[in-house]
């Protein structure tokens, strides 16, 4: 048997796919590549072994287990795992870099582009021991998930348990109560959870590139790279729009793998032999997307004096802070302003607030001197919270 694995080549190849223009059954084809090398290696007498009471889908639903399983662990996370540890190496990096939140677009409570980029690291993670967690399914219970012809052989054998020591040998789940086929549900589960972690890496696409195209990252060139043929200026932040595009095709076979695959009429149809055959491209996508992003994430530098320049601009994002220590200062009973809301919205909104405008506000305001002079310390590049902490 080993002679016949390790000799497996084109030659052998070339053989099956004639056997399987006449069988128009691959797995039949595989049979009878089998038992013909077993007959030339002169082992005629366990040939009648070879597909000995299975069914098609106990080959099948080992192999895509084993193949699958091997590609996420070997492969996809590997490549999800460089992506995460970018983004915690920026998230630590930038941890003190107040920035200007852009909430629905516009001016907010400021942040720090560490902390923001943390979140995705985070959202990622915690997809990433789900998927790590996913359970391999196979079964090898004969044609009706019965161990029928099984028995007819040789009612004494204890079928189940052989099957499921062959199964959980090989690394995988045992799924002891099927169809005709395993149903496939550990492949949808992980379907969606590879597409969840997909739809996190696309807003972490379409996020920075947004932050390039307002200028709180800029692109560091490539030598000898054009970003357009017309405008030689341009650096074009084509990792991130290639891996958007990437994840979206991904998605939609993933979606796609798990709405086909979770049905089968009654014991088995034969759609889910022509999906799973897609099951490589869902992933090539997804490959594809993470190495245009651990590259493009590579290709960025922080434009820490375009965050200062926003964030000094905008000093009305501090309106949610005077308004929160005013009613403070009421419940302590240190001030009888009514509505600082209100009062802060009068004074803002539409309204371009400068340092001079809002001191002077506070100066005149009825509260506490403690809370006075906390109020007249802050600014935009100040009032982060948190967020530092957070990031690292």
């Amino acid at each position: 048997m080993r002679a016949l694995y390790r000799d497996f080549g084109q030659a052998e190849i070339d053989w099956l796919g004639e056997k399987e223009a006449v069988t128009r059954h691959d797995v039949k084809a595989i049979e009878y590549l089998v038992r013909d090398r077993l007959s030339t290696l002169g082992l005629d007498h366990v040939a009648e072994l070879t597909h000995f009471a299975c069914t098609s889908e106990d080959i099948n639903s080992v192999s895509y287990a084993l193949t699958v399983k091997r590609a996420v662990e070997n492969v996809w996370l590997p490549a999800l795992d460089a992506v995460i540890e970018k983004l915690r190496e920026l998230a630590v990096e930038h941890a003190d870099a107040a920035m200007l939140s852009r909430t629905h677009g516009q001016p907010a409570t400021p942040s720090t582009m560490g902390k923001e980029i943390a979140v995705f690291a985070w959202r990622l993670e915690r997809v990433r021991s789900q998927i790590a967690a996913s359970e391999y399914l196979a079964k090898f219970s004969g044609a009706t998930g019965t161990w029928s012809a099984h028995l007819a052989a040789d009612p004494d054998a204890d079928w189940p348990g052989i099957a499921r020591e062959y199964v959980e040998g090989l690394g995988l789940g045992f799924n002891i109560l099927t169809t005709q086929i395993e149903s496939h549900d550990w492949q949808v589960e992980l379907y969606d959870r590879v597409r969840h972690a997909g739809g996190i890496l696309h807003n972490l696409a379409t996020d920075i590139w947004t932050y390039i195209s307002l200028g709180y990252f800029a692109q560091i060139p490539v030598a000898g790279a054009t970003g357009s043929s017309t405008m030689p200026h341009k650096i074009n932040p084509i990792r991130f729009e290639n891996a958007e595009a990437n994840l979206e095709l991904s998605a939609a076979l993933l979606g796609s793998l798990s709405q086909t695959l979770v049905t089968s009429r009654l014991q088995r149809d034969l759609t889910d032999s022509t999906t799973q055959r897609n099951i490589g491209v869902a992933f090539g996508h997804s490959l594809l997307a993470l190495d245009n992003l651990r590259r493009g994430l590579n290709e960025i530098s922080l434009a820490r004096d375009v965050l200062l320049a926003d964030l000094d601009v905008n000093w009305e994002v501090l309106a949610e802070a005077i308004q929160t220590v005013i009613r403070a200062e009421v419940v302590a009973g240190r001030s009888s302003i009514s509505d600082p809301y209100a009062l802060l919205k009068e004074l803002t909104r539409g309204h371009r607030v400068g340092a001079a405008e809002l001191a002077s506000f506070v100066e005149g305001l009825e509260i506490g001197d403690a809370a006075k002079q906390r109020l007249l310390a802050l600014t935009p590049a100040s009032y982060t919270g948190i967020a530092e902490r957070l990031a690292r």
